[in-house]
């Protein structure tokens, strides 16, 4: 199976470093999703939430306020200003919900309907 290996960075430290099967971005002009072998670019991120879909076909999703993306045929590294897991395997999912929320309401000059973003964010509770 293909992969591609994902990086995400925050003025905080690394918070994901592996090998996945695709990444959806919440991109300035809307989402997209990147593949292995995709063609490099260099993208701006808004708020959103990332999609992460692992070898083991599960997924994980991160909230995000906004960043950076550079993309290479075999690689994904995201420099991310502020982020939120969706996918806490402990009983810290609902708070993390509650601050992705706040999270993405701060972000107060954005041209992205926050209502659709929060639907997003409420069915990982």
């Amino acid at each position: 199976m293909e992969s591609l290996r994902l990086s995400i960075v925050t003025p905080t430290g690394q918070i994901y470093n592996d090998n996945v099967t695709t990444v959806t971005l919440p991109g300035k002009e809307g989402e997209f999703g990147v593949l292995p072998r995709h063609a490099s670019l260099v993208s701006s991120l808004g708020v959103g939430v990332i999609i992460i879909e692992k070898l083991d076909k599960t997924s994980e999703a991160i909230a995000i306020n906004w960043g950076y993306a550079s993309i290479e045929e075999d690689c994904v590294s995201l420099l991310i200003d502020s982020a939120v897991s969706l996918s806490d395997k402990d009983s810290t999912i609902s708070s993390n919900i509650q601050k992705a929320k706040e999270l993405v309401n701060s972000v107060h000059n954005s041209n992205v309907s926050i209502a659709s973003i929060e639907a997003k964010i409420s069915s990982f509770g």
